[in-house]
């Protein structure tokens, strides 16, 4: 069982383009200035709130609708908060406890973008996810493989489980269940993105530095930043082939790009190009919401027995089999 100590209130496209949403939708305010730092770029610094009930693909049944109506808005977000609800009791009467946790735990948020997209992928046209290319699909078989037997070792269970890296954290950042937070900061010369899930933080150098060599793999991949007029643009590179992002492997090149568009509004957009893994880029628009509440550590692994439990059970099976094949 993980712990979550804070509970926050709170078409294809070339890989240096901007994923271009309408400033209405993204919430900008023409006549809105940001504030600037002493070195004249826009202040980006404070902790934003990436919550959404928007789904990350558009549902199939929408097909090419890419806004919901005002009924239909309505509608789904009744539904999707209904369905998401761990308090409602089951069959028996019962309140299953999903994952350990009641309602109370779980933070997925509570409302639609404010232009009421059917998807966060805005590139396909179709809000849905490219399909993954006969090599990733390979990769994805395998780590299912890995996961739907016994665990040979700690290292067969998903960088997640493990608390090395956060579901929604990134790169690329994504809503998910609970702890959607990052704070920013921010210098004449690099940057900080401090994720509330699993307290990690990637210094972005801002000096024009080359990447580390190919040859050079990390967990997050290796940042730079640079800015192109009042957008911060994040590029990411040599990815580790232990993470994965919705199919991704280790050729993974992503570009960030975060624009402050009004007082309480930092649009967040990525794009995720990988041709050993998708059949073409991808691209998804964030806005994320200022947040005046502070971001508490995440301890993923304090009193956390499960992997203990995982293993203890595995070598358990091995004797088991390797006493009866003796037989």
């Amino acid at each position: 069982m993980r712990f979550r100590p804070s509970v926050s209130i709170s078409f294809a496209v070339a890989l240096a383009a901007a994923v271009f949403i309408p400033a209405a939708a993204a919430g900008q305010d023409d006549a809105w200035q940001a504030p600037r730092t002493p070195d004249g770029r826009p202040d980006l610094q404070g902790v934003w709130d990436f919550r959404s009930l928007t789904p990350l693909e558009r549902p199939e049944a929408l097909a090419d609708q890419d806004i919901f109506t005002e009924e239909e808005a309505a509608q789904f977000t009744e539904e999707r908060l209904a369905a998401l609800d761990k308090d409602q009791p089951g069959p028996d009467g019962r309140i299953p406890l999903s994952g350990g946790y009641n309602d109370f735990w779980w933070d997925y948020g509570r409302e639609l973008t404010d232009d009421l997209r059917t998807s966060l992928v805005v590139d396909p046209p179709d809000g849905r996810i490219p399909a993954l290319t006969p090599d990733g699909r390979e990769r994805a078989d395998m780590r299912r493989a890995a996961l739907g037997r016994d665990a040979h070792g700690p290292e067969d269970r998903g960088a997640f489980e493990r608390c090395i890296l956060g579901f929604n954290a990134g790169p690329p950042m994504n809503p998910s269940a609970y702890n959607n937070n990052m704070q920013l900061f921010q210098t004449a010369d690099h940057v900080v993105i401090l994720n509330e899930m699993v307290h990690d933080a990637r210094v972005v150098p801002l000096d024009g530095s080359d990447h580390l060599p190919a040859g050079v793999r990390q967990w997050r991949g290796d940042s730079r930043g640079r800015w192109e007029g009042d957008t911060l643009v994040v590029e990411t590179k040599n990815f580790t082939d232990k993470t994965s992002f919705r199919g991704t492997g280790p050729g993974l090149h992503l570009v960030e790009r975060f624009t402050r568009v009004a007082e309480g509004t930092l649009l967040y957009e990525y794009t995720v190009t990988d041709p050993e893994s998708f059949e073409r880029p991808w691209s998804v628009a964030v806005p994320m919401r200022k947040n005046d509440l502070p971001v508490f550590e995440y301890a993923c692994h304090e009193g956390n027995y499960g992997m203990l439990n995982l293993m203890v059970s595995a070598r358990s099976e091995d004797a088991r089999k390797a006493a009866e094949s003796g037989r």
